[in-house]
């Protein structure tokens, strides 16, 4: 079963439609959907279900599959929606096994970036915790009409292959990533002193010292085992009741 994000004039559709069991196609735009399935029928391909749908207001869960098998998705996704679709797609992650996308170069480079580098921040973090990425090739911008601005790049998100490690509970990794990149030029010790205002500067320092996190760092210089670390001890100092 494989979910195909905004088919257009069906260049992937028709492919996919050949290789796997079921293809459900959400296109937007009226139209596109109005041709393609025209295009379907006279090609005699039955397997494809088209929903003229924006697809961030679809439901993942309206997808009928009789098998217990994760779907798979696909698609060249419209740049601005990029990020509110991750969230939706990592939100649905219980109903995926893998998802290949095209995304605009900026944000791909974000979703696979090392920390230290500059393209590192909270959808790095909060992305690669569900899901390993892999980025597949660059696709230039010569290669589309009318021609975008920026390049492209196909990466593969990988829901069957979560950061090893996990956090307690999953809320308390996101706030802290959120925290901490809220004001990246600060020191990560101001970054989170302004996120909650139950995390005070005493909190922060205990945390950060039983984690081993110099508090003048910034949060781009730490990994994802350092972030699982610090969002245990803050919590942990909240489930104790400490205000100090």
């Amino acid at each position: 079963m494989v979910l195909e994000i905004g088919p257009g004039q069906g260049a992937l559709t028709l492919p996919l439609a050949r290789s796997v069991g079921h293809v459900v196609a959400v296109e937007k735009d009226a139209r596109l959907a109005e041709f393609l399935e025209e295009k379907l029928s006279r090609a005699g391909i039955s397997n494809v279900t088209l929903v003229n749908r924006d697809i961030l207001k679809w439901e993942f869960n309206e997808i009928s599959n009789s098998s217990s098998a994760k779907i798979q998705v696909i698609g060249n996704l419209p740049y601005n929606i990029s990020s509110p679709f991750l969230e939706k797609l990592v939100k649905n992650r219980g109903l995926v096994s893998r998802a290949v996308l095209m995304f605009q170069l900026e944000v791909a480079k974000r979703l696979t970036a090392s920390p230290g580098s500059k393209a590192y921040g909270a959808m790095t973090l909060l992305v690669r915790y569900h899901a390993k990425p892999t980025a597949f090739f660059e696709v230039s911008a010569e290669a589309f009409f009318p021609r975008p601005k920026v390049n492209s790049m196909v990466l593969e998100l990988d829901f069957e292959r979560p950061y090893p490690k996990r956090a307690v509970h999953d809320v308390d990794l996101k706030r802290v990533v959120k925290g901490a990149f809220a004001h990246r030029r600060k020191t990560l010790l101001n970054s989170l002193k302004g996120a909650f205002s139950s995390w005070n500067q005493e909190m922060l320092l205990e945390a950060m010292k039983k984690c081993g996190i110099d508090p003048g760092t910034r949060a781009e210089t730490l990994g994802m085992d350092e972030f699982l670390c610090l969002g245990t001890a803050l919590a942990l100092t909240n489930e104790l009741g400490c205000d100090i």
